[in-house]
């Protein structure tokens, strides 16, 4: 593991994920690899719930990580893989939690189909104890105490990660941070952005889909 993700999602993770994927990390781990694998929602659900903590087993073949759910044992897994830089992503409070209720807060508090296949409904019963209930005790849609939430969140990560071992980064920065950290050229191309508020809303209604798909199948 060369990078440990410590931001919150909606830090433009998902552009993080992708950007640290060209520089040649290996495969990022992400929110999103959980609807790809059916076999993932239980296995991050047994360690939100305390169960589990086979890091390696569970990041088996990722060079790095980002956003939710690992990004809330960013403790645990800087002790793990003591050699792993820690990266802080951030952005403007009050934009990161008008995003956030825009996008995952919708997803999160909207009924799951009685017929969704069992690992989305993992999935999702993983996904709201970890964050809405676990994070943001149940008040994501409070705006005063999400945001101090999420300051809290970043001031804690900065005060406890040693200098050396950790970047804050803000998705405006581009690539040149990411290049230092991991002693890569800065690519050609323009920094990725990807997942803005429109692109996720799309993404889910895409996933929803493809998970009815299953049960409507028998």
């Amino acid at each position: 593991m060369k990078i440990i993700g410590a931001g919150f999602g909606r830090t433009g993770t998902l552009s993080l994920k992708a950007a640290l994927e060209r520089l040649g990390v290996g495969r990022c781990h992400h929110m999103s690899e959980l609807f790809g694998n059916p076999g993932q929602p239980e296995v991050w659900l047994q360690v939100v719930e305390g169960k589990r903590r086979d890091w390696d087993a569970i990041f088996e073949g990722y060079g790095a990580m980002v956003d939710w759910p690992g990004c809330s044992f960013w403790r645990e897994l800087m002790d793990h893989y003591p050699d792993a830089t820690v990266l802080l992503s951030v952005r403007d409070p009050g934009r990161w939690h008008e995003s956030v209720m825009n996008t995952i807060y919708n997803t999160l508090t909207a009924e799951i189909p009685a017929d969704a296949p069992a690992f989305v409904k993992t999935h999702f019963t993983m996904a709201r104890k970890l964050i809405l209930e676990g994070t943001f005790d149940g008040r994501l849609a409070d705006r005063d105490h999400a945001i101090a939430v999420f300051e809290a969140h970043n001031e804690e990560v900065k005060r406890t990660v040693p200098a050396e071992r950790l970047l804050v980064f803000e998705a405006s920065q581009g690539w040149e941070p990411l290049c230092r950290v991991l002693g890569v050229d800065v690519p050609a191309e323009p920094y990725p952005r990807v997942n803005s508020t429109d692109d996720f809303k799309q993404r889910m209604r895409a996933i929803a889909e493809a998970a009815k798909a299953p049960a409507d199948q028998g």
